[in-house]
């Protein structure tokens, strides 16, 4: 669950006319990831994919579907169907309904082009139409130049062509256009005179009679191509209401199939035999090993060990597994998050279930308004209702925008926040007055308290429920207590996975130069200013935390040096600048506070400017006010959705996942990927 799925190397070796049985197997299996042959040694080479009349009748409807799928964009709300349903589909001539819905396509977008076409030509038209010179008359001959340009200093151009070409040239303007015809010795002459006055030249389509007939026969027929594209289009979504759930449950049957095929092409092959070098979950390797050995004649299964060395110290590259995740239903969605940093490198710890906790944590924290969360909730709703939200990323989506809402819900709930107002019934309050809503945080304020030790040693002992994080002397200062206190918890627990990570795969000397003097800095420096704020002590005042800190300065200089071989004169400039650094991640955590009083601030324009004008005492008032209200609420959500998902995405991708992750994995891809819309063909594992 914390740590990747551990993977074992899978060595295939069978006859060569057992190929597509050995892949057919491994692709049944979901969980084969085929390694690229890549060792070319004589008599063995890269097989060929596989040439069949199967195959390529495979091949072929494959892309027919994906075109298909690629004009329509159709989805599969319906759940999965046998794979015996789609052979059966196959075979009963479901390549000549793909033909139809391609046809109806073609002719969509052959008509779609066509009036483009048309209708550049119509512009063009209406341009010269003043002109009202015949087509055929616009056009150069071999005895004759003419120009058609568009200028705005046409009566100066006209003039001066007039004046010095005078009776060598006839012209004719209108409006600013003004069509010119001359002999061919005068064409230089003609031109220069044209790019004088910033002529542009129009050019004229081809034609027969005056510009405004051809423009009325043009506009006939982009009428009838434009009936055509409604007709074909009606039809293309009668046919895709009534296919569109094939078309997608095909496209995966036949992708299958395909990588079926061209899986050779990742083989070592011989003229007798063939190899194949992949990787399987352990925990499927006994089941792999029985099922291929009946078939192959070498079948060997071996667990990989991580070594315990620093990949450069032999100079050789280490062939590492690909990455696989494991995680339950409720975390998986967050896996999403932690690819858009790629996978962690094998042997790590997976951080998804912790992104799972602190990234909608950190996001409530930050827009915290009970009004703002049920919108959200109710826009999860809403889309995942539409037909795209059955594809496992929408999904996903979904599930972290819930998550959202459900702790901006929380932490509203702990401001006694909503659309802006302040509910808790107290002076200050902004928002309607409701006696159990008052009541209740009447309760909780003379109810819940930071017990004493804790709140001495934080500082938090005006922490109270609810508090107005955006009020001096009210809850701003824990505000920004809590933004500070959260970062260094989080970088500590990023330091700390960072030391796993280093231990098992390069021992402890390592962790504890490499990471463990990271966290000795961020406890001794943290508690050096913590006391400096709290008046315990001053700055540069030597305690047991300097010592904390001088330490693991000098061990992170030593793993600068030694450890990420810096040289030690490296690792004594990069030290100390890396050690500020560290104090730049901590404070970056303060945009909590930052953001989250600015949200609140804009929130409360809509009300100062808004809401309170629209109890002006006039229906003027009352209606500008809630256009102002209405507007500054939307700006005010649209900034909240976006604003507080980038910085929560960037505390943990920069400040955090900085302290620890190594995005270097390669997917796991089993061979015939993972099937969402094909049943009766095994499900691919930790995906």
């Amino acid at each position: 669950m914390f740590v990747t799925v551990d993977m074992s190397r899978l060595t295939v070796a069978a006859p060569v006319n057992k190929m597509e049985q050995v892949l057919r197997i491994c692709s049944d299996m979901g969980c084969v990831h085929i390694e690229e042959y890549g060792n070319f040694e004589d008599g063995i080479g890269v097989g060929q994919a596989i040439n069949s009349e199967n195959a390529n009748s495979v091949s072929s409807l494959l892309t027919k579907v994906r075109g298909a799928n690629a004009h329509y964009s159709p989805n599969n709300v319906k759940g999965p169907k046998s794979a015996s349903e789609v052979q059966e589909l196959i075979n009963s001539g479901f390549e000549e309904i793909v033909d139809q819905g391609l046809a109806l396509a073609d002719a969509v977008r052959d008509a779609e082009a066509e009036i483009e076409s048309k209708s550049n030509q119509l512009a063009i038209l209406k341009r010269i139409e003043p002109l009202n010179i015949p087509l055929d008359l616009l056009t150069s001959t071999d005895r004759l130049e003419v120009y058609v340009v568009e200028s705005a200093k046409s009566k100066t151009l006209y003039n001066t062509i007039v004046q010095d070409l005078g009776k060598d040239v006839e012209v004719h303007a209108e409006s600013n256009v003004i069509a010119i015809a001359c002999l061919p010795t005068h064409a230089t002459d003609v031109q220069l005179i044209m790019n004088e006055q910033n002529a542009r030249a129009i050019q004229v389509p081809s034609g027969v009679g005056s510009p405004s007939e051809v423009i009325a026969s043009l506009s006939k027929e982009i009428g009838k191509l434009t009936m055509s594209v409604s007709e074909n289009s009606t039809a293309g979504d009668s046919w895709i209401a009534s296919h569109g759930r094939d078309l997608v449950i095909m496209e995966e049957y036949l992708a299958r199939e395909d990588a079926i095929f061209t899986a050779p092409t990742l083989c070592a092959v011989s003229n007798q035999a063939f190899a194949i070098d992949a990787w399987v979950p352990t925990s499927n390797a006994a089941m792999i090993e029985s099922e291929l050995s009946s078939v192959a004649s070498h079948v060997e299964i071996e667990e990989y060990v991580n070594e315990h060395h620093h990949d450069e110290d032999d100079g050789h590259h280490h062939a590492t597994p690909p990455i696989a995740l494991e995680n339950g239903d409720v975390s998986k969605p967050f896996e999403v998050l932690v690819d858009l940093v790629g996978r962690p490198k094998y042997g790590t710890i997976d951080p998804t279930i912790l992104m799972m906790l602190t990234f909608p944590i950190f996001y409530g924290m930050i827009l915290g308004d009970w009004g703002y969360g049920i919108i959200i909730l109710l826009l999860a709703k809403w889309l995942g209702s539409k037909p795209f939200a059955v594809e496992p990323i929408a999904k996903n989506g979904m599930t972290i925008l819930r998550w959202m809402g459900v702790w901006c819900i929380i932490w509203g709930i702990i401001f006694a926040e909503g659309f802006g107002f302040i509910w808790d019934g107290s002076e200050g309050a902004t928002g309607p007055h409701i006696g159990i809503v008052a009541d209740f945080y009447t309760w909780t304020y003379n109810t819940f308290h930071v017990p004493q030790v804790i709140g001495d040693l934080t500082g938090l002992t005006g922490l109270h429920m609810p508090f107005h994080r955006a009020v001096e002397g009210h809850g701003l200062q824990e505000y920004i207590l809590l933004a500070v206190y959260i970062g260094v918890v989080h970088l500590f627990a990023g330091s700390v996975i960072g030391f796993i990570n280093v231990y098992r795969a390069h021992g402890l000397t390592a962790a504890y130069f490499e990471k463990g003097s990271w966290i000795l800095i961020l406890i001794g420096g943290f508690m050096q200013c913590r006391n400096l704020v709290s008046g315990y002590n001053e700055l540069f005042e030597f305690q047991l935390w300097t010592a904390f800190l001088l330490i693991g300065i000098v061990s992170l200089v030593i793993g600068l040096a030694v450890f990420e071989k810096l040289g030690w004169i490296g690792g004594i400039i990069m030290g100390p600048i890396e050690t500020f650094g560290l104090l730049a991640n901590t404070l970056s955590y303060l945009r909590i506070m930052a953001v989250g009083v600015s949200g609140v601030k804009i929130a409360e324009i809509s009300i100062t400017m808004g809401w309170q004008m629209m109890w002006g005492g006039d229906i003027i008032s009352f209606i500008f006010g809630f256009i102002i209200f209405i507007f500054i609420q939307i700006f005010a959500l649209g900034l909240g959705i976006l604003s507080p998902s980038i910085h929560a995405i960037r505390l943990h991708f920069v400040e955090w996942m900085g302290k620890f992750y190594d995005g270097s994995g390669v997917i796991f891809n089993p061979l015939g990927g993972r099937t969402l819309h094909v049943e009766g063909i095994s499900q691919s594992t930790g995906q």
